[in-house]
């Protein structure tokens, strides 16, 4: 009997799932384990259900869904406790090749604080643990590092060692020149991103609503746009640093503002630092958009994380377009580092010409700040 923990947290519209990457990249693993004769017990959360047995959080769609793409029946037995008699008795009764799925293992409060009891009532199920859930591997919870105590083995799952693989070797060991792209809406968040990068990378490239605490940092005026008067030493320290160790760094040199945060706003293009009151950035502009375009196209390995700008609103799209239309045209490994990176990247419909794109945004995001995850770490065997 393997235990499997899967990332099966689905965005979901009306009880229907708008989009199943996260199921289809954990078929791989299942499949193996179905040839090879396993009883396989899947495992995952879903949402926040914040302890309690919220059915608004159930997997039974994704039992449904998952049927549906292997065609065979998903055993799914629906426990608010996870783990019941009549869990252990399906768990018992399974035959070699068969799939069972638990409950969102979320319903209960122990699960995020770790809890050894909770751990061992999961590790029960199973004599193998495989992780093959990269979306958390930066959390230690039951689920995913407290079971590994009570199995004989704990391992890694195909979905993992290809995260691992890909984001490992970006990092340590990447075919040069090395390009790293960082967007989104925060310098705080990326701060550690920045610090680790910078020694590793080739050009570093910086836009979306980071880029604003930049220019403010150099003099320049960003109007209402996102900015962390906080970090605005730490923005030219880095760019000092970059300096320092000969990375070319690149920022926005003009940007679309508007004068509300909606896609209906009026709209110019300025250059950036130049942002009247009144206005914000909402996007690079089309010269920046050239720049970073070009910067990629000599590239061998490159690095994606954060959008360039509000892609939701597709007048603030196209920054973030040009991007991934440089990425898709060029020889270099690609990888995208999951959360809205991805959903853009999918969304404007490149994410077939990405090498790799990372199914765990938080997790991606600590990989490439060089720690240790959890989730990997609990493994025996990598």
């Amino acid at each position: 009997r393997v235990l499997v923990r899967c990332d099966f947290n689905v965005p979901q519209k009306d009880g229907v799932i708008t989009d199943d990457i996260r199921i289809t990249s954990a078929i791989p693993t299942i499949d193996y384990l179905v040839k090879n004769r396993a009883k396989v017990i899947l495992m995952s959360h879903l949402g926040r259900p914040e302890g309690t047995a919220d059915m608004k959080y159930t997997l039974k769609p994704v039992a449904d869904r998952l049927g549906e793409l292997l065609g065979r029946e998903i055993l799914f037995v629906s426990a608010p406790e996870v783990v019941s008699e009549d869990v252990r008795r399906a768990a018992d009764l399974l035959e070699p090749g068969e799939i069972m799925l638990l409950e969102n293992v979320r319903f209960r409060k122990e699960e995020t604080k770790n809890d050894p009891a909770f751990s061992k009532e999961l590790a029960s199920l199973g004599e193998i643990f495989v992780n093959d859930a990269f979306g958390t591997a930066h959390r230690a919870h039951c689920s995913n590092v407290g079971v590994t105590k009570y199995v004989k083995t704990a391992v890694v799952g195909y979905l993992m060692e290809k995260e691992i693989a890909f984001l490992g070797n970006a990092v340590n060991n990447p075919e040069r020149p090395f390009v790293a792209i960082l967007g989104g809406s925060k310098v705080s968040s990326k701060i550690s991103v920045i610090d680790n990068l910078i020694d590793k990378v080739d050009v570093l490239i910086i836009g979306g609503g980071t880029a604003y605490t930049f220019a403010k940092a150099a003099g320049g005026t960003v109007g209402d746009s996102l900015l962390e008067m906080d970090y605005l030493d730490y923005a030219n320290k880095m760019k000092e640093k970059a300096a320092a160790k000969g990375v070319k760094l690149l920022l926005p040199v003009d940007n679309v503002v508007a004068d509300a945060f909606s896609n209906d706003a009026n709209t110019q293009v300025v250059p950036a630092g130049q942002i009247p009151d009144g206005w914000e950035g909402l996007d690079i502009g089309p010269e920046t958009a050239k720049l970073f375009a070009d910067a990629v196209k000599t590239a061998k390995t490159v690095v994606w994380n954060g959008p360039m700008g509000c892609f939701e609103m597709p007048n603030f799209a196209h920054g973030t377009e040009a991007v991934a239309k440089a990425l898709a045209d060029t020889d270099a490994v690609t990888i995208i580092g999951g959360g809205d990176s991805a959903a853009a990247v999918n969304q404007l419909g490149y994410g077939d010409k990405m090498t790799h794109i990372s199914t765990g945004g938080g997790a991606s995001l600590e990989f490439l700040e060089g720690k240790e995850l959890p989730g990997v770490a609990a493994a025996n065997d990598k």
